[in-house]
């Protein structure tokens, strides 16, 4: 198997798997030993060979065309996010392995320097600069060592990550979750990606589940509630930019978005 391949392989299998033949309008059959359509089926439905689409869900070194990648997208039934991410990684080339970015210090200052919450992020995940709003809103990133400095690792395995954001801990978890699986999977299996995951999957009861549904989800700006030790409920609206000097940096800001709520 061609490891960088072993993501497209993983997404198309678990996309296959939540299909039954009566949602794509095939006759049910009986006596189905696992889950979802054969592969056989996704291939008819594809409009491709058997033993090509075998070959794409085993890793294998194969090259599908634009046509190709859109007519399994549309056999099975991808929303536009899964679309997308499944033509990225049947174009994703193989990588060198992965190292934490380094922040130009000009953005570090900058980061350090804005009054309202703010953090830095790398492709990862890692949280590579914060803010001293984001501290005392978060957490002191500066007291977690360095390789267990990251978003996930803090919202999935920190207690005060649950308290923080009260009864919607899990939905914002397991959505943070669907994000990090769309860059985990254009890295698998590098060790740096692998060994967060595994760490999670030990340290958080509910991420084996999430992390078996193969959700992906992009980025973006939303709303948080949050319940602050000291100052109650508060909302929050965030944003994501890119930094210019290295669009794997992502820069998050947190603005207010109305009165405390009680």
């Amino acid at each position: 198997m061609s490891e960088h391949r072993s993501g497209l392989g993983e997404f198309l299998r678990s996309r296959r798997e939540r299909l039954t033949p009566e949602a794509v309008g095939l006759p049910a059959r009986p006596r189905r030993r696992t889950p979802g359509l054969r592969r056989e089926e996704v291939a008819e439905l594809a409009g491709i060979g058997v033993d090509w689409y075998i070959r794409l869900e085993q890793g294998r070194t194969v090259s599908p065309s634009t046509a190709t990648i859109d007519a399994l997208a549309q056999a099975l039934r991808l929303n536009d996010t899964e679309r997308v991410h499944l033509r990225t990684l049947a174009r994703a080339p193989a990588k060198a392995p992965f190292v934490r970015e380094r922040v130009p210090s000009g953005l570090r200052r900058l980061v350090e320097s804005l009054g309202h919450p703010a953090y830095l992020t790398g492709r990862r995940w890692d949280v590579l600069a914060w803010n001293s709003a984001a501290a005392d809103l978060i957490t002191d990133f500066g007291q977690i060592a360095e390789e267990n400095r990251n978003i996930l690792d803090y919202l999935l395995l920190d207690p005060g990550a649950r308290r923080l954001f009260g009864d919607v801990w899990a939905s914002q978890a397991k959505h943070v979750v669907a994000q990090f699986r769309a860059v985990h999977d254009l890295w698998a299996p590098d060790p740096a990606f692998t060994r967060l995951s595994a760490r999670l999957r030990h340290g958080c009861p509910e991420f084996g589940t999430w992390w078996e549904q193969h959700e992906v989800l992009g980025s973006g700006a939303g709303q948080k509630l949050l319940h602050h030790p000291a100052r109650g409920a508060l909302r929050f609206d965030y944003a994501t930019f890119q930094a210019n000097e290295d669009p794997a940096l992502r820069l998050t800001i947190y603005t207010p978005a109305g009165p405390t709520l009680v």
